[in-house]
């Protein structure tokens, strides 16, 4: 884990940036609520919402990203209402924390705006309980929630908006074909039911903190598809909470809510979490576990208890997730890793293409945006194996053939990379092999999407010329793709 947080690649320092700025962003919330004269709950509740305005919105575009900042307290004021409107009816206010987690999960079929307002109004619920709030708290929560993200959004689209300088990210959308378009319903449908679970349990361990079991189950259904990725997405949030409370002795509990180190602590949290988010989910759930344990010292509740109530809630949340994505409307992993290899394999095919074109002379050719969403791709491949590549995984032999299959797309990747850069050059244009190169890889990744034979490339040696040599690596990787993907019936790249 120390060495995929410190040791991975950072191109253009986004994650220190982005984790950075959001120091930068909730620390002046913090600074506006105490000057507006809101209490120690108004400075929390905005700085939360500080955080989640400035982590959850993820636009392509800079001018998307506003839009949806300003519509984050048009979805999450009417929950914290009805939050604090029905603290005293516990019966109506489950049902309605129910209802909640499932329009949230729904929402994600509009994209990243849906999942931001989903995930907004989800936590603005989530923080009332908390905190406890009721109807007589609630202009300064208003007032704090308004302060609060129109501060993170000075930050972000003021300040300091490194996203104007580079291009918009390819967001690939989700393969035709396997019902992942879809697939926000079935979630939905299992946030909903493993929510209703964690609720119940988590009310028998305690009647008080019995909202974390269904913040576990909540944040174990984001960003994933299938069962396996909700399961090892449920072991790590469970990793990363014990190891988070385990240091809260160390750290937390010995400041007891004193204020500078306190705040001090609660900044290099803040960091961790938006620096580590996407690389180790273990460490951010470290960082987030910290940051409550410090919010609750400032509160004057942290107790040695209490840290241990967190490890059983959140326990009980993971559960809870595992068992609706194992029983009702279960997407296997081999369904949702084939749906994005396949997608990948094509972009393989139209990257090669484009080169081909401009190879050929052909004005327009650009195959720079290809690359871009290829990037994308490998990313979702990745995390569609990752139960399969997860240490814990009995599979042995499973593991190896998806370790193998990663490989060899990183490979293709590599290739293609530095087939783009060759192909801008133009004394490269009118090189007739390259254009033949060029329709063997078609030809392969056509046969590998299409269940014909792969053809093997011929033997010799590697080719001189730069834009050739890739081309013939590339040819290489995807005739060695073939024996992983096609391995016996019993013996799938993903059984689960």
């Amino acid at each position: 884990m120390l060495k995929k947080v410190f040791v991975s690649p950072d191109p253009g320092r986004s994650r220190l940036r982005f984790a950075a700025r959001a120091v930068l962003g909730i620390g002046l919330a913090v600074v506006v609520c105490g000057l507006a004269g809101t209490s120690l709950i108004g400075a929390i509740i905005g700085g939360l919402a500080a955080l989640l305005a400035l982590f959850t919105v993820t636009d392509a575009t800079v001018r998307g990203q506003a839009v949806t900042t300003v519509l984050l307290p048009v979805a999450g004021l009417p929950v914290l209402t009805a939050a604090a409107a029905l603290h005293d009816f516990p019966v109506a206010r489950d049902l309605t924390f129910l209802a909640v987690v499932g329009a949230g999960v729904y929402a994600r079929r509009w994209g990243p705006r849906g999942h931001s307002l989903g995930v907004f109004a989800f936590m603005t619920f989530f923080i009332a309980q908390f905190l406890h709030a009721t109807t007589d708290r609630l202009p300064e929560m208003f007032a704090a929630v308004l302060l609060s993200v129109a501060a993170a959004a000075v930050v972000r689209f003021g300040l300091w908006c490194y996203e104007r300088r580079r291009p918009a990210p390819a967001v690939p959308a989700p393969p035709a074909g396997t019902g992942l378009a879809r697939i926000t319903t079935r979630q939905a449908v299992q946030a909903t039911a493993g929510a209703g679970f964690a609720l119940v349990v988590g009310q028998l361990v305690s009647g008080d903190r019995w909202y974390w079991a269904v913040g576990a189950t909540w944040w174990v259904f984001v960003n994933t598809t299938s069962r396996g990725e909700t399961l090892v997405r449920g072991f790590r949030r469970v990793l990363g909470t014990v190891v988070g409370i385990g240091l809260g002795f160390l750290i937390a509990v010995p400041v007891a809510g004193s204020p500078v180190p306190t705040a001090v602590l609660a900044a290099a949290c803040v960091f961790g979490i938006f620096y580590t988010a996407a690389v180790s989910y273990t460490w951010m759930m470290l960082c987030v576990t910290l940051l409550a344990e410090l919010l609750y010292g400032l509160l004057g509740v942290l107790s040695p208890g209490l840290l241990a109530l967190r490890i059983a809630e959140t326990g009980v949340g993971a559960l809870g997730a595992a068992l609706a994505v194992l029983f009702l409307l279960p997407v296997t992993t081999h369904a949702v890793t084939d749906a994005w290899i396949q997608r990948a394999l094509r972009c393989v095919h139209a990257c090669t293409a484009e080169a081909a074109a401009r190879l050929a002379g052909t004005e327009g050719a650009d195959p720079g945006p290809r690359v871009a969403e290829l990037e994308q791709l490998l990313a979702r491949v990745r995390l569609s194996v990752a139960p399969l590549v997860h240490p814990l995984s009995p599979m042995h032999g499973r593991r190896r053939r998806a370790r193998r299959v990663l490989d060899l797309l990183d490979d293709c990747a590599r290739e293609i990379r530095g087939l783009v850069a060759v192909a801008a050059d133009p004394e490269a244009s009118h090189d007739a092999r390259l254009a033949a190169a060029c329709w063997r890889v078609e030809a392969a990744v056509e046969a590998l999407t299409g269940g014909g034979p792969v053809p093997s490339r011929a033997g010799g040696p590697r080719a001189a010329e730069p834009a050739l040599a890739h081309l013939h690596d590339l040819e290489h990787a995807l005739a060695e793709l073939a024996a992983p993907l096609r391995g016996p019936s019993g013996s799938r790249l993903v059984g689960a």
